[in-house]
Formats: C-alpha cells, sequence, structure tokens
C-alpha cells in the first residue's frame, strides 16, 4: 500500500511540475527579434500606395444626380428592390468582384473594377451611370479592407475604414491594451503566412514609438502578448491533483488506521 501510495504521490508532482510551465502554451507567432527586416523597410516606403480593388472584395454603391445634388435610387434599383421598415436608415446593399474582376452591378451589369482604386472606381462608375443621369456623382466604398487582431480579450477582425488607418487607431478599435495585455510585445505579421515578414513593436516608450513601422495594410495580423498570472494559472492547472492527493491521502490514513 505504501509503495503504491509512493508512486502515486510521484506521479502527481511529476504532473505537476509539467504543468507549471503550461501556462506558456497560450503564446502565439513567437519569434525573439523582427524577421526579414528590409522587407519590412521595403512595406515602410510602399505603405503610401492606395489600395487597389482586388477580386473577392466587397464595394457599396451610391449614386447621386447633378454632380452630387441628389442621391437616387429610383423603383430601388440600387437596392435591387429590398426595402426597409427603417426609413431613415436603408439597408445598404453590397457587391463582390467576381473572378473575372467584374461587379454586377444595378442598371449597368457587369463592370470590370479590378486592379482599381477607389477614386477611379468612382470616374468609372460616373461614366457609366450617365446614361441613366444627369452629371452623375458616384461614391464608391470598400468593405473588405481589414486586420486580424489577437489579444487578451481573443480575436477581432477590425475594418480598415479609410487608407492610412495606423496601429495605434487599429488597437483602439480592438478596445486597447488593458491591464492584462503587454504593451512591449506586440507583433505585426504580413504577407504570406509561410513566409511572413514580422516586425516586433513596443509602445511601451515613444521611443518605441518612434522606431515602429505603424502603418497597417489589409490582411496584416496585429498579436498583443497578455499577460499571465503564473501563480493563478498554475493553481488552477494543479487543483485537480491536489484533489487527487489529498483524497489519496486521506483514504491511506483510513486504511492503515
Amino acid at each position: 500500500m505504501r509503495k503504491n501510495l509512493a508512486a502515486t504521490l510521484l506521479i502527481c508532482f511529476t504532473s505537476l511540475f509539467f504543468s507549471c510551465k503550461s501556462y506558456y502554451q497560450f503564446r502565439m507567432f513567437e519569434t525573439d527579434a523582427s524577421i526579414f527586416v528590409d522587407s519590412i523597410e521595403q512595406m515602410r516606403n510602399s505603405s503610401t500606395s492606395e489600395y487597389t480593388i482586388a477580386i473577392n472584395d466587397v464595394i457599396t454603391l451610391e449614386v447621386y444626380t447633378n454632380g452630387g445634388e441628389r442621391l437616387v435610387d429610383p423603383n430601388d434599383a440600387l437596392t435591387d428592390g429590398q426595402t426597409s421598415t427603417v426609413k431613415d436608415n436603408p439597408p445598404q446593399p453590397k457587391y463582390t468582384i467576381y473572378s473575372d474582376g467584374c461587379a454586377h452591378l444595378p442598371m449597368v451589369g457587369n463592370v470590370q473594377l479590378k486592379g482599381y482604386t477607389v477614386f477611379q472606381a468612382d470616374s468609372i462608375l460616373a461614366v457609366k451611370y450617365a446614361a441613366f443621369y444627369t452629371a452623375p456623382y458616384v461614391k464608391t466604398k470598400l468593405l473588405s479592407k481589414r486586420v486580424i487582431v489577437f489579444g487578451p480579450d481573443g480575436g477581432k477582425v477590425i475594418p480598415l475604414e479609410y487608407q492610412d488607418m495606423n496601429l495605434i487607431e487599429v488597437i483602439a478599435q480592438y478596445g486597447g491594451i488593458k491591464i492584462d495585455g503587454k504593451a512591449n510585445n506586440i507583433r505585426v505579421i504580413r504577407g504570406d503566412l509561410r513566409n511572413p515578414d514580422v516586425q516586433l513593436i513596443n509602445l511601451n516608450t515613444i521611443e518605441g514609438l518612434k522606431l515602429a513601422h505603424t502603418d497597417i495594410e489589409p490582411g496584416d495580423i496585429v498579436y498583443i502578448e497578455p499577460k499571465r498570472r503564473v501563480f493563478k494559472e498554475t493553481l488552477t492547472d494543479i487543483y485537480p491533483l491536489v484533489g487527487i492527493t489529498t483524497s489519496l491521502a486521506t483514504l491511506y490514513l483510513l486504511v492503515t488506521k
């Protein structure tokens, strides 16, 4: 009996030892330094380029007459006949850029938009809608440009609402860096995930902010490493083992009396 109890206790304490390391398993995208610094510098130099529309992007569309005087939508043509119970806030239809680079739009049909900026798309569509409206003004909005943020509050998809949105704004949209997040250990991952560019950013200091490349591009992944409360998490991990050990010790004492 004593040998069995000793063996059980040994197994429990061995498990306890390894469980103390388990809190490291939450970490993602671990690296000790920025990867491909030359590529990151190239990203810095090219980050001012404007977004272009790509396959599978999603857009919305507003058409105005007389150079922007009034929004028009006769017979619900631009909403595909959809109606809304909320008069002042009707649903805005979304259009996908298909594999041929075209979007299928009301009244004008298929229009090639792949490779164009939003500004260029506005001009192209204004020409198309000129067949139906006087001096049309078109406002195109690109909805599918977004980044993914992982952090203490889980993962969130953050839409890039406008050109040149930076890391600080993305983190603010995520909810900020709270007490359980590490401002000195932020990773920005960009490019092909099989061979990504990674930048480590320290926002604890102004110097760290100055050295960081904070411009964000569509498809980026931002990771805010959470702080871990080692003692509390270790206790959570070993609590079942402590319970088993206590039960076995109690049983042993009862049997040996």
